[in-house]
């Protein structure tokens, strides 16, 4: 199968907060359930330049380079092939019009079109140098952003790590309106990561994500990294089939 869309996804920022269940619940797609990493449930502040975006092959004029912010938590679905660990987005935020309009009515995906803007300071960060992201976009009549400074060069996440759970999804879920879920396929390599410091989120969370997740995201994260991201390819969704049940695979015990 070719991809639907080819990109680089570079410098992705990810602000991670530990969220509670029954916060997160009432989104997870029909088909998938809420994946933890010893036993914590988290959602992730993400921003990222999208850079040399091709649909099928073809460049968009005007809609290769832009950036996104999401907010993200992390889902599972138990396939023929065993557990699938993915993604589902609560919001993304882009600056184009059209990219936010075609994900919305064609695939149901939770896009809104905002001003943005960044800023990439990661000249000699592969080496240790200190580096700096930030990625701001204005609702409510001003600007919002995340951002943070790295810290020493990238390394890649160790096996069972936070990071590799953060970082590490190949599967995108989607609720469709009429209560099912669409299931997605992203291939990328397995990305190094920064240790970051001076982390911060200025947003207002009620008005951009509701009222739930108000306690979470106005503290402090669980964790902060940038990855330095990669070429990516992400293929056609499909509909998620149910699998014959099974019972669901232990969790793994709660660190003490």
């Amino acid at each position: 199968m070719r991809p639907f869309l080819t990109a680089s996804w570079r410098y992705l920022l990810m602000l991670n907060y530990e969220v509670a269940p029954e916060v997160l619940r009432p989104l997870v797609p029909q088909g998938t359930e809420l994946d933890s990493w010893q036993g914590r449930t988290y959602a992730s502040m993400v921003g990222f330049r999208f850079l040399q975006t091709r649909v099928r092959g073809v460049p968009v004029p005007f809609h290769q380079n832009f950036d996104e912010v999401n907010l993200r938590f992390y889902v599972r679905h138990l396939a023929s092939d065993g557990w699938r660990r993915g993604v589902v987005f609560v919001k993304e935020i882009v600056p184009r019009q059209a990219i936010a309009t075609v994900a919305r009515v064609l695939y149901n995906e939770p896009y809104v079109a905002l001003p943005m803007r960044h800023v990439v300071e990661m000249d000699g960060a592969e080496s240790g140098t200190a580096g700096r992201v930030e990625y701001a976009w204005k609702a409510g009549g001003r600007w919002q952003h995340l951002s943070a400074t790295t810290r020493g060069a990238p390394v890649a996440s160790e096996p069972g790590s936070e990071a590799e759970f953060i970082t590490e999804h190949y599967w995108g879920y989607t609720a469709q309106r009429d209560g099912g879920c669409a299931e997605y396929r992203v291939e990328h390599p397995r990305w190094n990561v920064w240790s970051v410091e001076d982390s911060r989120l200025e947003v207002d969370v009620a008005g951009m994500y509701g009222e739930q997740f108000v306690p979470f995201l106005r503290g402090k994260p669980s964790s902060a990294f940038v990855a330095d991201g990669s070429a990516v390819a992400v293929y056609p969704g499909a509909r998620l089939r149910p699998e014959p049940h099974t019972p669901p695979a232990p969790e793994t015990p709660r660190a003490a």
